[in-house]
């Protein structure tokens, strides 16, 4: 077999990205490279005069030079310097072998003439010592040695105040002396490629209040006529993922007028006043720009209601940021022209003063998208992919409720992903329906090591809840059971939930007999409980202290709700009931449960035989589909159309909505 070459990699050493400062670390290293090699090591000896003297007595010395009229140099004879070298004075044993052998610095001219003649003198026999007189200019060397310290010193002043102003790394707001600044982004009409509300499907409710604010910017006459005014804010309020952001861009490509966006995070610093000092910035930036639109994103980091946490916390720099911003908001001065936009997925714990009207005149609900606005979703994030021409958009749309914008993009380009992966040119419906199975129930986990005993109980299980949920009225119709591992999940029973807007106890208690479905199926069949069913009772449990302190569905504690919409109380710290009243929402919840257990009890006992029969096939094939249960089962006893929306359960076996992980160990 022929040894193919292999193709060179030029990419082994990373791309360095050249900067002018690598420029003069060069140039400042070639300065020391050059004082400390680029010159012979042969220097003279620092001496004194008695040393010379000596010398000059015993006739060792050859010339002496005066430089400069303050410097002598002696340069000795040749047989003396290479004695004094082989001599046992550690000092002279350095002297050069050529040029100048010794320095030192005389007082004055004069004087040194009358020294010289004096030593001459101890030695009559000796010849007299010539002396030159120099004047040298200084070395630049030694001129650099001497300025060096200095201009490095102001090189480094220059640098830190450079970016003190300008911001270290560039953009403004990010120096020291900027840290008051506030650090907003700008959007005018000259940004190339702008988000408008074509790009934002479904929120229609939403883009009608959103809408008139953008109008009454582009045609603020035709309000002003009729003395109308315009809010001065408006708060976005929904669950993560389903458009505020999106919304506000979409204002800011609509609006033919500057809009500056911000995050809440943004006014919070580790100095004191610099929140404040922020908004004070931020709402001169907009006056300068008005009429504008100011978007502050993430309201909550900054807008939580005040004294909350008054004992355990000594930092009140969050509450002079919030103090500031109601001031500039409305206070004694008035923002002409600014209109502050804000978003937010806790407006349950912002400050009241916050939300009166002459701040935030509009709470706009942004909420999760119904059947119509989801199918709007995905043909705007299906706008680039590559499809199957048979795919249907509406069929998608069945499969997501309770899906916000931001999940469904999220679907379409794990679809993309896995069609690739198995390298496909189009992404087809098992793609999607992979996808959503993925996003939802977590990484399929096939080679996870399950005993045949235990793999046993789980296929009872899951066949519990599947036949419960299939035979009660009011239950979600369930599209797929599943024991193959996904995520922390052992298996997963997918269903097909109505989008009711209320719903009834007879309802809820039919999903409660559902989710116990699995656990009475493990103690009818193999007369044991295991730790399996945690999730089931999770869920169970709080649903049914919900329907008895939340929703009033039980008659021993009666029409009651403790439930705070505001989140202003202090219910984590004392309860709003008398301990009877505590006990008496213990007893019912759990008559709740027993209630829902025997229902799933009977429901098993009556179809024990379709149970194991979808128990065994479930063993065999691991994944059942819904004419899997219709055909062992027969119809749903109420398998009637949904009312709400227009959307009724399908039978179709891939589809897979949401999950229940009602095995988890």
């Amino acid at each position: 077999m022929a040894n193919k070459k292999q193709p060179k990699n030029n990419n082994i050493l990373p791309q360095l990205r050249i900067n002018i400062f690598w420029i003069y670390g060069v140039i400042f290293a070639i300065i020391i490279l050059w004082s400390f090699f680029g010159t012979s090591n042969d220097k003279p000896i620092k001496g004194n005069w008695a040393m010379v003297e000596q010398m000059i007595a015993a006739g060792e010395v050859e010339r002496i030079v005066i430089e400069n009229r303050e410097t002598a140099r002696v340069v000795l004879k040749k047989e003396a310097a290479e004695n004094y070298r082989k001599g046992e004075n550690m000092t002279l044993k350095q002297l050069p072998a050529t040029g100048t052998h010794l320095y030192f610095t005389i007082g004055s001219v004069d004087a040194f003439r009358e020294d010289l003649k004096a030593a001459e003198a101890q030695n009559p026999d000796a010849q007299p010592i010539p002396v030159e007189y120099e004047n040298e200019q200084r070395d630049w060397m030694d001129i650099l040695g001497s300025i060096l310290p200095w201009l490095l010193i102001i090189g480094f002043w220059f640098f830190i105040m450079r970016s003190m102003s300008r911001g270290i790394g560039g953009g403004g707001g990010n120096g020291i002396m900027n840290v008051g600044k506030a650090r907003a982004q700008v959007f005018d009409k000259e940004n190339k490629k702008p988000v408008t509300f074509k790009d934002v499907a479904g929120l229609e409710e939403a883009k009608v209040e959103i809408m008139e604010i953008v109008d009454f910017l582009k045609n603020a006459e035709k309000y002003r006529d009729l003395g109308a005014k315009i809010p001065k804010g408006a708060l976005l309020v929904g669950p993560p993922g389903t458009g505020k952001t999106l919304l506000a861009k979409a204002v800011a490509g609509e609006a033919n007028v500057p809009f500056l966006s911000i995050s809440g995070s943004d006014f919070v610093e580790m100095f004191v006043g610099v929140g404040a000092s922020r908004v004070r910035d931020l709402f001169e930036q907009a006056k300068q720009k008005a009429p504008c639109i100011l978007f502050i994103d993430e309201i909550d980091a900054i807008g939580r209601a005040r004294g909350k946490n008054a004992g355990f916390s000594g930092n009140d720099e969050r509450e002079n940021t919030l103090n500031q911003l109601l001031t500039e908001m409305d206070g004694f001065q008035t923002n002409t022209g600014v209109i502050v936009l804000a978003a937010t997925n806790r407006a349950d714990i912002l400050d009241k003063a916050l939300m009166r009207a002459g701040r935030f005149d509009r709470q706009i609900e942004v909420g999760l998208p119904d059947i119509k606005e989801r199918e709007e979703i995905f043909a705007v994030h299906l706008r680039p992919l590559k499809l199957d021409p048979a795919l249907d958009r509406s069929f998608l749309a069945r499969q997501t409720p309770g899906f916000s914008g931001a999940d469904i993009a999220n679907v379409c380009n794990e679809a993309a992903l896995i069609a690739a992966r198995h390298g496909k040119k189009q992404i087809h419906k098992e793609d999607f329906l992979a996808a959503i199975d993925r996003i939802i129930g977590g990484l399929e986990r096939k080679n996870k090591i399950i005993t045949d005993a235990e793999k046993r109980k789980i296929a009872y299980h899951e066949a519990g809840h599947a036949t419960v949920s299939w035979l009660l009225k009011h239950a979600s119709p369930l599209i797929k059971v599943t024991i193959i591992p996904r995520g922390k999940a052992l298996g997963a029973a997918w269903y097909l939930p109505e989008e009711r807007q209320i719903t009834t106890r007879e309802q809820l208690m039919d999903e409660m007999a559902s989710t116990l479905g699995g656990r009475v199926s493990e103690q009818l069949t193999f007369g044991e409980i295991s730790t399996g069913a945690l999730n089931d009772l999770e869920r169970v449990t709080k649903q049914a202290y919900a329907m008895v302190a939340y929703y009033g569905m039980s008659k021993r504690v009666g029409n009651l709700s403790f439930y705070d919409s505001t989140g202003q109380s202090d219910m984590a710290f004392t309860k709003p009931y008398a301990n009877e009243t505590a006990e008496a929402i213990d007893s019912e919840a759990r008559a709740l449960i027993d209630e829902a257990y025997r229902m799933a009890e009977e429901v098993l006992t009556e179809h024990s035989e379709g149970l194991k029969a979808l128990a065994e096939l479930l063993l065999e094939r691991e994944v059942i589909f819904t004419e899997d249960v219709e055909r062992i089962l027969g119809k749903r006893p109420s398998a009637q159309p949904t009312e709400e929306k227009g959307e009724e359960p399908t039978a179709e076996a891939e589809e897979v909505i949401a999950p229940e992980s009602a095995t988890q160990e």
